[in-house]
């Protein structure tokens, strides 16, 4: 097990256990946390209400974050994390099922750091899944914090 984790921002059950089961097949050994909006994102990553007693804890090296949350959407989440210096260099990867070159470009503006489609096909997924492990996870150089 690695001490490093992923934070999954999406509200469809459905999607959250595909992307867990995709992780799992493409060999990734990183836990994966799960919270289904944007407030309960920033709880998580900020430690307070639910996740208060994540006070202290490091950030995830990565989060992977639906635009369409109820709540807060993916881009008040990404505006959010951009805004506080806490989280200003965190990793953030949207994983939408939005191709539309507005999302795209907006998503960029705000700070993402990357913009991925969900692969419909689960053998693409799969290896998508591979590919942001591989490239976040253990060849990416996070800022310290």
């Amino acid at each position: 097990m690695n001490d490093k984790t992923i934070l999954l921002v999406e509200d469809n059950p459905d999607d959250a256990e595909l992307t867990r089961i995709a992780f799992e097949e493409a060999g990734c050994d990183y836990p994966l946390e799960h919270v289904s909006d944007g407030a309960e994102a920033l709880d998580f990553l900020f430690a307070r209400g639910a996740h208060a007693a994540r006070l202290g804890k490091p950030l995830p090296a990565v989060v992977l974050l639906d635009l369409n949350l109820p709540k807060l959407s993916g881009r008040e989440v990404l505006q959010a994390l951009r805004a506080d210096p806490r989280t200003r260099g965190l990793p953030v990867v949207v994983l939408t099922t939005s191709v539309e070159p507005f999302d795209v470009d907006d998503v960029y503006e705000l700070g993402a750091n990357s913009y991925i489609q969900k692969p419909v096909e689960f053998d693409r997924f799969i290896e998508a899944a591979r590919q942001i492990g591989v490239y976040w996870l253990t060849l990416n150089q996070a800022p310290a914090t």
